[in-house]
């Protein structure tokens, strides 16, 4: 889901879970960042999904690897190769968000080619 970027992810987290609430019956946790805690709640009571908070150690400084963070930020890292992701060239965020999906849809074809 691709919003503007005025929305807050925190907010738009709502939308995009109830709009996907009855269509991945298979989805039950969703990991999220420690911003989504205000989300967690409402998503157990509205839309049956437990939300994980990742968040760092206490007392850690610095850099500390955090546990499912890493797969988001690989999948960023692929878009961000393709030339027309690699800055927000687009006015409207459909078209983004369609440039992610044939990102997507280019990259497991080609996993898919190498088994």
């Amino acid at each position: 889901m691709v919003t503007p970027a005025d929305v807050q992810d925190r907010d738009a987290a709502r939308s995009l879970l109830a709009s996907v609430k009855g269509q991945l019956p298979r989805l039950l946790v969703v990991w999220a960042d420690g911003a989504y805690a205000a989300v967690a709640l409402w998503a157990a009571t509205a839309c049956h999904f437990v939300v994980t908070t990742n968040l760092s150690p206490l007392g850690v400084k610095g850099f500390v690897v955090l546990p499912k963070r890493w797969i988001v930020e690989r999948t960023f890292a692929w878009l961000g190769r393709y030339r027309r992701l690699s800055k927000d060239y687009e006015a409207n965020p459909k078209s983004s968000e369609a440039w992610i999906y044939l990102a997507m849809i280019h990259r497991m074809s080609r996993l898919m080619l190498r088994c």
